[in-house]
C-alpha cells in the first residue's frame, strides 16, 4: 500500500514537472535565443534580403524572389549561417571609404566632449555633457564644396562618444556610428572626422554612442552648409536649434525668445533643427512665409502660404523663408509653441499668435522638377514594416517593436549595389509614429498612403510615419558603406526598431559591444 502511494506520488512530480517544462520551456528557451553575445558584428544580425535583384552566392548566380527572405536561411540568434560569404574575395573595409586623405581642410575645428553640469542663459542647471563648454556646441559654418575636419577630443564622457553629421552625405568612414563604422572615443581619445560638405543645407551633429543619453543630455550642435556664391544684398540667416533640457524647450541653448535682427525688406532664412524625438509644429506670425527646404534640400517653387503650420520630423530640419515687413514690424516664427525667433529691427514686440489649424502637405506643396533617376523602375524593392509584440529582447522581457515581423536583432539586412535604383515602401502598423533616419543619403518620396506625389521632389533623411500610414520612397545607391536605418525616436532605437543597409562587397571590422564598449543607440 505505501508501495502504491509513492509510485503515486512520483507518478504526481512528474507529471507536474513535464507540465511546469510545458509551460515555462518556450518561455526559457526564447529568453536564451534573445541574449546577445558580448561582442558582434551587424553584419551578423538576422538575414539579407536582396529586394529582388540577381546575387551571387558561393560562385553561382541565383535569384532572390522574395524581399525579405533569406536565401542563407538562420543560425542562432537569427544570425546567418553564411552571412555574406560571396563577398570576402574582394571586400573592402568601410574604413578606406573616406574623403581625400591629401587634400588639406577648407573648415578645421576641435571639439571637446565633457561630462560637466552647465548652465542654461536663463541660469537652470542641467546635469549633462557639453562640447567645447556650451551644449549645444559650436555651430559648424562650411561653403558648400569645401572640405571639413572635426578632431573630436573626449575629456571626460565615461561611456565613450562620436560624432555623427545627421542628414551629410559623409564617406562611410566619417558616419559616426559606434560598432559600425568606428569604436566609441574613449576617456583621454580622439578620433577625427573628414568630409566634403558636398550640400547646401541645414544640418546637426550628434553622438551616435548612446545616443539616447547623449544626445538628450547635450552632445549635439547645428552645422550649416551656404552655397559657394556669397547671399544677395539685404538676407540674413538665422539657425534655430530646438532641444529639451530636463524638459526646459530651448531654441540654441536659451529659454525663451530668440531675437535676430532683420531689416525692412529683408528675405530671413530661420533654419529650424529638431533634435527631439518627437515632431514640432512651426509657424509664423506677421508676414506670409515660404517653405524652402527640408532637410537640407531646397523645395522646387515653393508658394507663399500664411496661417498654415510646418511639421518637423525628429531629427528633420525645415528651413522657413520669411520677407520682413516694409513697414519695420516684427516677425514671429514659432517653433513648438508660444516662444520662438523673433525677427525684427525697431522692435521685438512680436505677439504670439495661436497655431494655425491647417498644415502644409509636402506631398503637394511646391511644382515637380527632374530627380535625375526614374524611380518606377527600381533595380531593388524592399518592404520596411513596423509592427509591435511580446517578446524577449536580450532577454528583457516587454512589448518590442518589430520589422517585417521580425524582432532584433533578427531583422532584415537590406542589401543593394552602388548605382541600384532603389524602392521601399514603409508600413507603420505598430500604434505609435516613428522617424524613420536613414543614413548616408537622401530619399524621395513618391507617395503616402497610395497617393503619389504631385509637388516638389520632397527629398528627405528623416521621414515622419505616422501609425497606418505608409510611405513609397526611392534612392540612389550612390554612397557605399554599411549604413544604419532606423527610428530618430531614440529609444525607439533602444527597443530594436534599427535595421542597416548594406553594399555588397563592404565589411566592417568593428563590433558592436566588446572592449571599446560600441552602443550606438
Amino acid at each position: 500500500m505505501n508501495g502504491t502511494r509513492r509510485r503515486g506520488a512520483r507518478l504526481r512530480l512528474a507529471l507536474a514537472g513535464a507540465a511546469t517544462i510545458a509551460l515555462l520551456g518556450p518561455p526559457v528557451w526564447m529568453w536564451q535565443d534573445s541574449l546577445m553575445p558580448g561582442a558582434y558584428s551587424v553584419m551578423d544580425m538576422g538575414y539579407a534580403d536582396y529586394g529582388g535583384a540577381l546575387t551571387h552566392v558561393a560562385g553561382t548566380s541565383e535569384h532572390s524572389e522574395h524581399s525579405g527572405h533569406s536565401e542563407h536561411g538562420h543560425s542562432e540568434h537569427g544570425h546567418s549561417e553564411h552571412r555574406h560569404s560571396e563577398h570576402t574575395a574582394s571586400a573592402r573595409s568601410l574604413t578606406s571609404l573616406t574623403a581625400d586623405p591629401d587634400r588639406a581642410a577648407d573648415v578645421a575645428i576641435t571639439l571637446v566632449a565633457r561630462k560637466q553640469r552647465f548652465r542654461l542663459p536663463t541660469g537652470r542647471t542641467v546635469d549633462g555633457y557639453t562640447l567645447n563648454g556650451t551644449s549645444p556646441g559650436p555651430v559648424i559654418h562650411a561653403t558648400v564644396g569645401q572640405l571639413v575636419e572635426v578632431r573630436l577630443v573626449n575629456e571626460s564622457v565615461p561611456d565613450g562618444i562620436t560624432l555623427h553629421w545627421h542628414g551629410v552625405d559623409v564617406p562611410n568612414a566619417a558616419d559616426g556610428v559606434a560598432g559600425v563604422t568606428q569604436d566609441a572615443v574613449g576617456v583621454g581619445r580622439s578620433f577625427t572626422y573628414r568630409f566634403v560638405a558636398g550640400q547646401a543645407g541645414t544640418f546637426w551633429y550628434h553622438s551616435h554612442q548612446v545616443s539616447h543619453e547623449q544626445v538628450r543630455r547635450g552632445l549635439l550642435g547645428a552645422l550649416v552648409v551656404t552655397p559657394a556664391a556669397p547671399p544677395p544684398a539685404g538676407t540674413a540667416d538665422v539657425v534655430a536649434l530646438l532641444h529639451l533640457y530636463d524638459g526646459a524647450r530651448t531654441i540654441n541653448g536659451r529659454e525663451g525668445d530668440v531675437r535676430a535682427v532683420a531689416r525692412p525688406g529683408a528675405r530671413v532664412r530661420v533654419r529650424v533643427i529638431n533634435t527631439e524625438n518627437g515632431q514640432t509644429p512651426v509657424w509664423v506670425g506677421g508676414a506670409p512665409f515660404r517653405l524652402a527646404a527640408v532637410d537640407g534640400t531646397d523645395l522646387h517653387e515653393p508658394a507663399l502660404v500664411r496661417d498654415t503650420a510646418v511639421t518637423v520630423t525628429a531629427g528633420g530640419r525645415a528651413d522657413i523663408e520669411v520677407t520682413m515687413p516694409e513697414d519695420g514690424s516684427p516677425v514671429r516664427v514659432h517653433v513648438g509653441g508660444p516662444a520662438g525667433v523673433v525677427l525684427g529691427s525697431r522692435s521685438y514686440d512680436a505677439p504670439a499668435v495661436p497655431r494655425p489649424t491647417a498644415t502644409l502637405d509636402l506631398l503637394s506643396y511646391g511644382t515637380p522638377a527632374s530627380l535625375g533617376f526614374d524611380p518606377d523602375r527600381p533595380d531593388r524593392r524592399f518592404d520596411y514594416e513596423i509592427g509591435r509584440r511580446p517578446g524577449f529582447l536580450d532577454g528583457r522581457p516587454g512589448v518590442w517593436w518589430t520589422i517585417n515581423g521580425h524582432m532584433f536583432p533578427d531583422v532584415p539586412m537590406f542589401v543593394v549595389a552602388e548605382g541600384d535604383v532603389v524602392r521601399v515602401r514603409i508600413v507603420n502598423d505598430s500604434g505609435e509614429p516613428h522617424p524613420m533616419h536613414l543614413h548616408g543619403h537622401h530619399a524621395v518620396v513618391l507617395s503616402r498612403d497610395g497617393v503619389r506625389a504631385t509637388g516638389s521632389p520632397w527629398w528627405v533623411d528623416s521621414l515622419e510615419v505616422g501609425t497606418g500610414e505608409s510611405y513609397d520612397i526611392a534612392f540612389l545607391a550612390d554612397n557605399p558603406g554599411i549604413w544604419m536605418d532606423h527610428c530618430h525616436n531614440l529609444p525607439h532605437a533602444t527597443e530594436g526598431l534599427v535595421a542597416h543597409l548594406m553594399y555588397e562587397g563592404v565589411t566592417t571590422p568593428f563590433t558592436v559591444g566588446g572592449t571599446a564598449g560600441n552602443e550606438p543607440e
